[in-house]
């Protein structure tokens, strides 16, 4: 007795690429500038945005370290979920903690699946003159307080798999550097 043929199910690699950084550093622009480029080769891609995750999926949660742990490991939960069905997930989260990153990437590892932590290494001196949503201009004027790395804590990454500068090359640069490193990993 012959068995009918099943066909193969075409297996697409997933992963989830963090990129981690101050506050206006360049995390999303460079996330969405990649996610173009993914496009126009035709790959799944989704952006897991900060703000929007907030909004969404974790309304409520301030911005203890405890909030902020429980906000990492949600998108953290995400990301692995559509990268273990061959999604290439970018995720640009501030995740000031290394603990709350190695969670997540503990929780990719053992699922199985590529996990590529990102710093967008910008200085605060250059993020406090992008101030793209004006979170500088407001902790200057004493309107708010816990802004990460100016009187919170941002713990920058030890080793992380590619540390982009962005301060000292385009956003087409840095999302090429990121795309290239993915390439050399079999991650696409």
């Amino acid at each position: 007795m012959t068995t009918p043929h099943t066909p193969q199910e075409n297996h697409v690699t997933g992963a989830t690429v963090w990129l981690t950084g101050l506050p206006s550093a360049g995390k999303t622009t460079i996330a969405y500038e990649l996610a173009g480029l993914l496009r126009e080769e035709g790959r799944r891609v989704e952006i897991l945005d900060g703000d929007e995750i907030r909004e969404f999926l974790s309304a409520g949660l301030g911005f203890s370290r405890e909030d902020r742990f429980t906000n990492v490991q949600r998108i953290g939960f995400v990301a692995e979920l559509l990268a273990s069905h061959g999604v290439t997930v970018l995720v640009p989260v501030i995740a000031p903690y290394a603990d709350s990153r190695e969670a997540v990437r503990k929780r990719h590892q053992a699922e199985g699946t590529a996990f590529v932590e990102v710093h967008v290494a910008t200085p605060v001196e250059v993020c406090s003159v992008r101030d793209v949503k004006g979170l500088y201009a407001r902790q200057a004027a004493g309107e708010i307080t816990g802004l990460t790395g100016v009187d919170d804590p941002y713990e920058a990454p030890e080793a992380p798999d590619l540390r982009i500068e962005s301060h000292t090359q385009t956003v087409r640069e840095s999302a090429s550097a990121l795309h290239a490193l993915l390439t050399e990993r079999g991650l696409l």
